[in-house]
């Protein structure tokens, strides 16, 4: 499942739809759509700062696509949400207690209470 990325721009929280990379040696900025996996040397770009991207002096901006817009979910991404959700929701046998002497758990059961907290003896 694709997880939503922020935009590389400090102090920007909205999603990203757009990834910059640099060609150094042709002084060219290139802005296409985001990226499958982030890399470290690319900058994630929400639409805002996807438009109003400029270059150094001297350098051309190669644009893939005239227009970033979000993307929205595709059926897999849906179906690895709900499989998610089902693994989650499967009840689980819980794990056995472990068995306590009847020596200590009598000494537990005396014991002087503290504030909200108390030992319950519990049955077998």
């Amino acid at each position: 499942m694709r997880s939503v990325r922020q935009c590389s721009r400090t102090a920007c929280g909205r999603a990203a739809v757009a990834t910059l990379t640099y060609v150094y040696a042709d002084s060219t900025a290139v802005l296409g759509p985001l990226a499958h996996n982030a890399e470290p040397h690319s900058y994630d770009l929400c639409p805002v700062h996807a438009e109003r991207l400029t270059a150094p002096r001297g350098w051309e901006v190669v644009r893939l696509t005239p227009e970033f817009t979000p993307t929205e979910p595709s059926r897999d991404d849906l179906l690895a949400l709900a499989d998610a959700v089902r693994e989650a929701g499967r009840s689980s046998a819980p794990a056995p207690a472990a068995a306590v002497p009847d020596e200590v758990a009598e000494a537990l059961a005396q014991a002087p209470r503290r504030a909200h907290l108390r030992v319950l003896r519990g049955d077998g």
